[in-house]
C-alpha cells in the first residue's frame, strides 16, 4: 500500500507546489481579489504581534510559501499528517477569498465559482483524510490506550504476588513462631 500512499500523497500536494510558486511569484494578481479577507485578518494579526506585516501582498507570499513548503513535505513523505493540516489550513483563506460565489449575480460566474469552491472543499477533505491516516499503524490514541492497559495489568499482578508473598511470609513467620528453639 505504500506506493499508493505516496503517489496519492503527491498528487494531492501537486497542485500546493505549483499554484504557491505561481502565486509566490506574482502576488499581485490575487490581491484584489484576497484583500476582502486580508483586511478582516490584519487587525487579528496586529493583535497578535505589531511586527507581523498585515498588506495583502506579503501575505499572499506568506500563505504561498507555507503551501510551497508543506506541498513538498507532503509529497516527499515527511510530517505528512502536519503537513496536510497545514494545507488544509492555508486552503481556506484561500477558498473564501478565491471563490465567493454567493456574491455573484453573474450566473456564469457563479457557477465557476461554486465548482472551484466545491473543488477546494474537495481537497480539503481529501487533506483531512491524509492527516488522518496512521499508515496502517495504530493511531496514537490506540497506542496509548494500549501502554495504559498494559501497565493497568502488569500493577495489579504485582500486587497480587506481593499480596500472596505477604501471606506466605505471615504464615512462615507463625509456624516459625511454634517451632521450638
Amino acid at each position: 500500500m505504500k506506493p499508493v500512499r505516496s503517489l496519492a500523497r503527491a498528487m494531492l500536494s501537486g497542485i500546493f507546489v505549483v499554484s504557491g510558486v505561481k502565486n509566490f511569484q506574482n502576488p499581485g494578481r490575487l490581491a484584489p481579489t484576497a484583500k476582502p479577507v486580508t483586511d478582516r485578518v490584519a487587525p487579528l494579526l496586529q493583535r497578535a504581534n505589531p511586527r507581523i506585516p498585515t498588506d495583502t501582498e506579503t501575505l499572499i507570499r506568506v500563505n504561498s510559501a507555507v503551501q510551497i513548503a508543506a506541498g513538498l513535505m507532503m509529497a516527499n513523505g515527511r510530517f505528512t499528517r502536519p503537513a496536510a493540516l497545514v494545507l488544509a489550513g492555508t486552503l481556506v483563506p484561500v477558498t473564501i477569498a478565491g471563490h465567493p460565489f454567493w456574491s455573484s449575480n453573474d450566473p456564469v460566474a457563479r457557477n465557476n465559482h461554486q465548482i472551484h469552491f466545491l473543488k477546494n472543499v474537495g481537497l480539503f477533505g481529501g487533506l483531512l483524510l491524509a492527516a488522518a491516516d496512521t499508515e496502517g499503524k495504530p493511531s496514537l490514541r490506540w497506542r496509548t490506550g494500549h501502554r495504559i492497559g498494559h501497565s493497568r495489568r502488569s500493577v495489579q499482578r504485582a500486587v497480587r504476588t506481593a499480596r500472596r508473598e505477604a501471606r506466605i511470609a505471615v504464615r512462615s513467620a507463625s509456624t516459625a513462631r511454634r517451632l521450638p528453639g
